[in-house]
C-alpha cells in the first residue's frame, strides 16, 4: 500500500475516535457515578453458565456502601500497626 494512503487513513482514523471520545464525554458529563455511601452492602450475583450440561460458576459478593469499610478490605490481614 501506498505509505502516504497509510498515513491519511490513520490520521482519518484518529480524527474519528478523538470525535467519539469527546461525544461520551459530553454525553456522560452530568450523570452521577458510583452509589452514595451509607449503611449496608451491595449485593452482587454473578453467574457463569457453561454451555454444555452441569457447567458453570456461581458467586455472590457482598461490598460494603461505606467507602472506610471498603478500604480495609484492601488493607491485608496480617500488617502491622
Amino acid at each position: 500500500m501506498d505509505p502516504i494512503l497509510v498515513l491519511i487513513l490513520s490520521v482519518l482514523v484518529l480524527i474519528v475516535a478523538v470525535l467519539r471520545g469527546l461525544q461520551a464525554l459530553k454525553h456522560t458529563r452530568d450523570t452521577e457515578r458510583g452509589s452514595k455511601p451509607g449503611k449496608g452492602y451491595h449485593e452482587i450475583d454473578a453467574t457463569y453458565h457453561s454451555g454444555g450440561g452441569g457447567g458453570g460458576h456461581q458467586t455472590n459478593y457482598r461490598i460494603p456502601r461505606d467507602p472506610q469499610e471498603y478500604a480495609k478490605r484492601f488493607i491485608p490481614k496480617d500488617k502491622s500497626k
